[in-house]
């Protein structure tokens, strides 16, 4: 009898992974379709650094449609970095964009990489308009104190 009240062994064969995660199997794919199909204008952030550039396009709610990287995009190491790989990063992401409906964007470039404006006129030369630009690089007002000068 106590070994019938027993809940059954857990294994990664009792359920399937959506369910074990605590998410529904397929409730998200559905779903983003549904929230994405009349997206028109909507916000582009380009994190530009001296190592990668990272392009997100997001709905006016902030919830990211679309996304591409430079190493997503294939460049691997130091290519990651140049000007060229964030045009075809902002491209790609551009067009992944264009095939859901958005037509503008609103621009907002974070970072001192290279390639900050060459990724903007990837998002313009991938057909999607440009309402504005803005830059969002967080400036310190004193805040932490640099690291001390390299001795070479």
């Amino acid at each position: 009898m106590a070994e019938e009240k027993l809940p059954p062994p857990k294994s990664s064969e009792a359920k399937p992974s959506g369910a074990a995660a605590g998410k529904p199997a397929a409730a998200g794919a559905s779903r983003k379709k549904k929230l994405w199909k009349n997206v028109t204008v909507a916000r582009a952030y380009i994190q530009s650094s001296f190592n990668n550039t990272i392009v997100s396009i997001t709905d006016e709610q902030g919830q990211v449609i679309v996304w591409a990287t430079a190493g997503s995009c294939g460049f691997k190491g130091t290519k990651k970095g140049t000007p060229f790989a964030a045009q075809i990063t902002a491209d790609t992401a551009a067009r992944k964009a264009a095939e859901i409906g958005v037509k503008q964007v609103h621009v907002l470039v974070k970072g001192p990489g290279s390639g900050r404006e060459t990724a903007i006129r990837g998002l313009q030369g991938a057909g999607l308009g440009i309402l504005s630009i803005r830059d969002v690089t967080p400036i310190p007002h004193d805040g932490c104190r640099p690291p001390k000068p390299r001795r070479v």
